[in-house]
């Protein structure tokens, strides 16, 4: 799919969806997203508290149901690629429960998220099928499934920890 690039500000859900055009990177637009919300997230992390990040991922979770669904409508597509808002608040979900973590473990939470992200196992893959389609159920879809993918990196995370002490 070509992505025209003058889509980005032709309506303000798109700059939001399109991850303020890193979802119109034309290799790996999801992977693009991630890190643009991981350096995003160690901007805001310097300003605000765990709560006031909290109330940021809360509020970026509905924004970003309501922009996914506009954005993919006017795309008309049920989940284009272009999309990575889902990405970049799934891994700002990962990285408020994860850090305080080095730059190996952030990076080792980049690889799990975008793994499960990519592969979609199990619960993953069943969000991603079953909220497929139009409206704010898609809308829904677009986010359900990469806030799946942060649970399992977090589990992994968590079990991984587990075993260091």
């Amino acid at each position: 799919m070509i992505i025209r690039r003058d889509i980005l500000f032709s309506h303000p859900a798109h700059v939001v969806a399109l991850g303020l055009g890193a979802g119109l990177s034309p290799l790996g637009p999801g992977t693009v997203g991630t890190v643009w919300a991981w350096a995003a997230y160690l901007l805001m992390d310097l300003f605000l508290t765990p709560l006031q990040m909290g109330g940021v991922l809360l509020a970026s979770f509905f924004v970003g149901w309501w922009a996914c669904t506009v954005t993919a409508q006017n795309m008309g597509v049920s989940d284009p690629s272009s999309i990575v808002w889902d990405e970049v608040v799934a891994f700002w979900l990962v990285l408020w429960i994860w850090m305080p973590a080095g730059l190996g473990g952030q990076f080792a939470a980049f690889l799990l998220f975008r793994f499960f992200d990519i592969a979609k196992p199990g619960p993953i893959g069943w969000l991603d099928r079953a909220f497929k389609g139009g409206g704010y159920r898609g809308g829904f879809g677009i986010m359900i499934d990469d806030i799946a993918a942060a649970f399992l990196t977090l589990l992994v995370l968590a079990l991984w920890q587990a075993t260091r002490t």
